[in-house]
């Protein structure tokens, strides 16, 4: 018997798996970022670290175009800079001290919010005024996650206006899209027209193949085309899972346009001979030194000085101090939920969720993107965030900061390339603003829309944020609403106290700004 019992304890013990040894790093940078540990390699990290670069670049020509308006005050390299600035701060954060796989640059959304919203609707309003409130932005958010708040004010939001932001700023960044690239002009009294595509107009002069001009850039039939052609061919790279279709389709619409404006050239059509006169290649150096005397420091020297403002009809510090909170809760909203669903989403693609589903290391991430945002906002630039085209690196097998550092360094290398992102022309970046459109829309289905206190209060949010041309005015009423809908339902215990104190902020911008 004790032969045989020794026998069986061998047999069970021959039948225990033997733990598999942990490879050893091959260098230190190995062992500080844990590439091999994570069971990952130099090779696959640095993939796709390349990856998320082709997925996200496109931010540096559409952001650099959107704060080269003529109302905003900075040139395009300026802009282009300000831009790659903030992106390289923000994706080496996440790469030295969050060390995920993660890459952040100025996001959608708040860069519509500060140059259409700000900027060309609240007169007095100054390009340095509106980096003081990213600044005050990053500032609340790096409080907010230090403390722990961040998620009581995340609670505090309906859930309505929480699904309903993305989408609003979603068809906010496609109406503007489209209006950079002439898909849709105000012609008439409906004070929207959808392009003309007819091309018989052409022939008896109704419609212009291609206009140009300093002030209004390039209109006519052919932009319009080319921004919906290369809003389907981004749709359809994206369906075969071609990786930087974004920037494959800004490219390819780039080069659609210069072939065909180039044969209305050699028609001699004055607006493709305007274009190309216009045509200057700079010193790519050049964009640094207007980087320099037109956007970094400025929150500092000029940020301050509301004296514009205060100057304007019916603006006093009243409205200025209602302005300041309502734009900075705007901010704060907006980046917290577009970080907090961003990270959620792109580490479940590569199991980087603890055992409760929380990303891991979720705070410093967040730190990192409220770091981030104060030094964009140093730097000249609108709030930085996580960028959801991270999930494309991480797909690729992106497990550490390796990949984000890969990122970072690509980011650093594109600083040169502003005189050639700057011909990219307007129909062509608008691809990228449709196409954030589509994919900003993703939230719309959790709404509940069998509830019509729910629906009407994501409707509203939504809806303002569009045709209304402000983002924060749709949140504002999204929230009013809310709380309205629970007062008269007889659910007034339902609404807590910061929603009532954000109400009433809200209320107070619509009733004295």
């Amino acid at each position: 018997m004790a032969e045989e019992t020794q026998q069986t304890e061998e047999q069970v013990a021959a039948t225990v798996e033997t733990p598999v040894e942990e490879k050893k790093p091959v260098n230190k940078v190995d062992a500080w970022f844990g590439i091999t540990k994570s069971g990952s390699s130099f090779k696959t990290e640095t993939v796709a670290g390349l990856t998320t670069f082709m997925a996200m670049v496109y931010i540096l020509m559409v952001n650099g175009a959107m704060f080269s308006e003529e109302w905003v005050g900075l040139s395009y390299g300026a802009a282009y800079i300000a831009t790659a600035i903030g992106a390289i701060v923000g994706t080496l954060l996440m790469a030295l001290y969050a060390r995920m796989p993660l890459a952040q640059a100025p996001g959608m959304g708040l860069n519509a919010f500060i140059v259409y919203t700000l900027l060309l609707n609240y007169s007095g309003l100054s390009f340095a005024n509106c980096m003081v409130f990213t600044l005050l932005d990053g500032v609340i958010f790096v409080a907010l996650t230090a403390t722990g708040l961040r998620q009581k004010i995340f609670a505090a939001i309906p859930a309505g206006v929480r699904h309903a932001i993305p989408v609003g700023i979603g068809l906010f960044i496609a109406f503007i899209g489209m209006q950079n690239a002439t898909v849709i002009v105000n012609e008439d009294s409906t004070l929207v027209t959808f392009a003309s595509f007819n091309i018989l107009n052409i022939f008896n002069g109704k419609t212009a193949f291609m206009t140009y001009s300093a002030a209004a850039g390039v209109g006519g039939m052919l932009p319009a085309f080319l921004a919906i052609f290369g809003v389907i061919a981004i749709a359809i790279m994206s369906k075969k899972n071609v990786k930087g279709a974004i920037l494959w389709g800004i490219l390819g619409t780039a080069v659609a346009f210069y072939a065909l404006a180039g044969i209305a050239y050699w028609c001699k059509v004055e607006g493709a001979v305007d274009y190309f006169a216009s045509i200057s290649l700079s010193n790519p150096f050049d964009a640094f030194g207007d980087w320099g005397t037109q956007a970094v420091g400025t929150v500092f020297t000029d940020g301050f000085n509301f004296s514009a403002y205060l100057g304007g009809e019916g603006h006093n510090a009243g409205t200025l101090v209602v302005l300041i909170i309502t734009t900075a809760l705007s901010f704060c909203m907006i980046d917290m939920f577009d970080t907090i669903g961003t990270l959620y989403g792109a580490c479940s693609k590569g199991n980087l969720l603890d055992k409760d589903g929380v990303p891991v290391r979720m705070n410093q991430m967040m730190l990192s993107d409220a770091i981030a945002t104060c030094t964009g906002a140093i730097a000249g630039t609108s709030t930085v965030t996580t960028f959801v085209e991270s999930s494309s690196g991480v797909a690729a097998g992106g497990r550490t900061g390796f990949t984000s550092l890969v990122t970072a360094i690509c980011f650093i290398l594109a600083m040169l390339l502003s005189p050639i992102a700057q011909l990219i022309p307007e129909c062509a970046t608008a691809t990228a603003l449709i196409y954030v459109g589509v994919l900003m829309m993703t939230s719309v289905v959790k709404v509940d829309w069998t509830d019509p206190a729910d629906a009407i209060v994501a409707f509203l949010t939504f809806i303002v944020m569009a045709l209304g041309y402000s983002i924060s005015k749709g949140i504002g009423i999204g929230i009013i609403t809310y709380i309205i809908v629970k007062l008269f339902t007889g659910k007034v215990k339902e609404i807590s106290i910061p929603t009532w104190v954000i109400g009433v902020i809200f209320l107070a911008t619509f009733v004295l700004t």
